[in-house]
């Protein structure tokens, strides 16, 4: 059971990004994202009424929960679905699994954890992974592009963790994840509606199959059952080792982007990609560093 939990969270969320790519072109980015959120929120909260496992949530919370939807179900796609526009999908999945560093500097900051060295060792070879991996694009004579899309992954990034910091908070308060995500979509869908009707944007519906295809995946694969999979694996295994998971997303998403978006791979995006990894390895404690006391007991 947790191999099949821990493969369809690693494949589901891995291939989410190729997803957002076919969407691309077909509407505005904001009018997919909407999409999607309204279609997840609107299955997720029914099927948790139906089973009697919505949760009540006081005025407070439902506060906390609002701006949980705002920096995980709104804000932070819009940036990674323009990212995509900019950069091969798989390359966004890179960026966005430096969430642990982000995580790791946000606990600090919120909630005083520890910040270990390792996390900065990480964090120091995650980075120049990165500039490794996306040294052939910066090259390349559109490389504003490059940078545009970087950083627009960097900031969707961002407001994942911060998502990640509002969710730790509400679970502390002892409220239902699937609770908190469930109305979290339902209050993202909002706020994409209001920026829509804010900016004059009408809906548009495409006619292609390959987008509604796209939109019913990313709404119920990558936006319910993958992340109920997700927490069912770390009520199983352990936040931590459910936490590697992440390590392998850009994989798969890589993967996906040479068949079908063109991207090639290279010396350095293997030799960047390899550096990420250990980077991600590293702050999630499945790659130990050798502390001086260790180096001494081995020179004895």
């Amino acid at each position: 059971m947790n191999l099949f939990l821990y493969l369809s969270t690693v494949l589901i969320w891995g291939s989410t990004w190729l997803a957002i790519y076919f969407q691309l072109g077909e509407a505005p980015v904001v009018v997919s994202v909407a999409y999607r959120f309204i279609l997840a929120a609107l299955l997720f909260w029914l099927l948790l009424k139906l089973t009697g496992r919505l949760q009540p949530l006081s005025k407070r919370d439902q506060g906390f929960v609002v701006l949980q939807g705002i920096c995980l179900f709104s804000l932070n796609f819009i940036c990674f679905y323009n990212a995509t526009l900019y950069i091969p999908s798989g390359l966004v999945s890179v960026i966005f699994s430096l969430a642990t560093l982000y995580n790791a500097l946000g606990n600090r900051l919120f909630y005083r954890e520890k910040l270990d060295a390792r996390v900065l060792v990480a964090g120091l070879v995650g980075l120049v992974g990165l500039l490794v991996l996306f040294l052939p694009e910066l090259r390349q004579t559109q490389s504003e592009h490059v940078v545009k899309g970087v950083a627009l992954a960097a900031l969707g990034t961002l407001f994942f963790s911060l998502g990640n910091m509002i969710s730790k908070r509400n679970s502390l308060q002892g409220l239902s994840p699937l609770t908190t995500n469930a109305y979290g979509m339902g209050y993202g869908s909002l706020l994409l509606c209001l920026i829509l009707l804010l900016t004059g944007q009408a809906p548009v519906l495409p006619s292609s199959p390959t987008y509604w295809g796209a939109l019913v995946y990313l709404s119920v694969f990558g936006s319910i059952f993958a992340f109920t999979a997700y927490l069912m694996l770390v009520a199983r295994i352990g936040a931590t080792r459910a936490a590697y998971a992440t390590v392998l997303f850009p994989l798969v998403a890589l993967s996906l982007s040479a068949l079908f978006e063109g991207y090639q791979w290279s010396l350095w995006s293997l030799l960047g990609m390899l550096l990420v990894i250990a980077g991600n390895l590293i702050i999630n404690d499945q790659l130990r560093l050798p502390t001086l006391r260790s180096l001494v007991r081995q020179a004895n």
